[in-house]
């Protein structure tokens, strides 16, 4: 399969590609990790997807991912870019498990996985503010996803959102980004092979540090969104 960009993974990268789907489709009967099984669907609606953002992430960036679940797009990415080191962040201890073993079954190094959630996460000096992107794909509304991901970027990094048709959401947003530091570099629109819909990459610049109020927790974030 050719992938978005003329980007294509190799023969070393598609066998980790194709393992990586026997393995989740595995860990799926007994963990809901997604609904899209039919290998053909896996491929386009969850690896070419997951590549389809690869050029916002720089060589050798340090990347936060913001409720994992199955891996996507942290985990594509890094089968086919090893320069990427991530932190996966998942509340589910489940998912966390499955994380952890494709990982380690995959010969992926550089893949920290962390059972917590992301408001707790941005409050953390460990993580605040300490790497150059964060991103996430079907987590929650673009105003919530701002607020969980922003405190976790440094000054100049990117926050990468994979969405759908995510206009109405952009605009919905805007005064939660400016709240939050974040300046929209674009919205990339794109088309999935064989008519498997339309899809979105939502960028933004973290320009200036976030507030020490924000995550706000205690589910405000979903609540009540900025």
């Amino acid at each position: 399969m050719e992938y978005k960009d003329g980007f294509c993974p190799g023969e070393a990268a598609e066998k980790s590609l194709e393992k990586f789907y026997t393995l989740l489709t595995e860990y799926n009967k007994k963990v809901n990790l997604t609904s899209i099984t039919e290998r053909k669907d896996f491929f386009i609606k969850h690896i070419w997807d997951s590549l389809a953002g690869q050029k916002y992430f720089k060589q050798g960036a340090s990347v936060a991912e913001v409720g994992s679940g199955g891996g996507f797009p942290s985990l594509p990415l890094k089968i086919c870019r090893p320069d990427l080191k991530f932190t996966l962040f998942e509340s589910v201890g489940k998912k966390c498990v499955f994380l952890k073993q494709a990982a380690l079954s995959l010969g992926l190094e550089g893949v920290t996985v962390e059972n917590m959630r992301a408001e707790d996460a941005g409050r953390a000096v460990l993580y605040r503010e300490k790497f150059d992107v964060c991103c996430a794909r079907a987590v929650a509304r673009l105003n919530t996803l701002m607020e969980y991901c922003s405190p976790l970027i440094k000054t100049g990094g990117l926050f990468v959102a994979y969405k759908g048709d995510a206009g109405e959401e952009m605009e919905e947003a805007s005064a939660a980004a400016g709240i939050l530091g974040l300046e929209k570099m674009c919205a990339e629109r794109y088309e999935l092979p064989e008519g498997a819909g339309a899809r979105t990459l939502a960028v933004y610049k973290k320009i200036r540090p976030v507030s020490a109020k924000y995550p706000r927790g205690m589910g405000k974030e979903r609540k009540d969104p900025l």
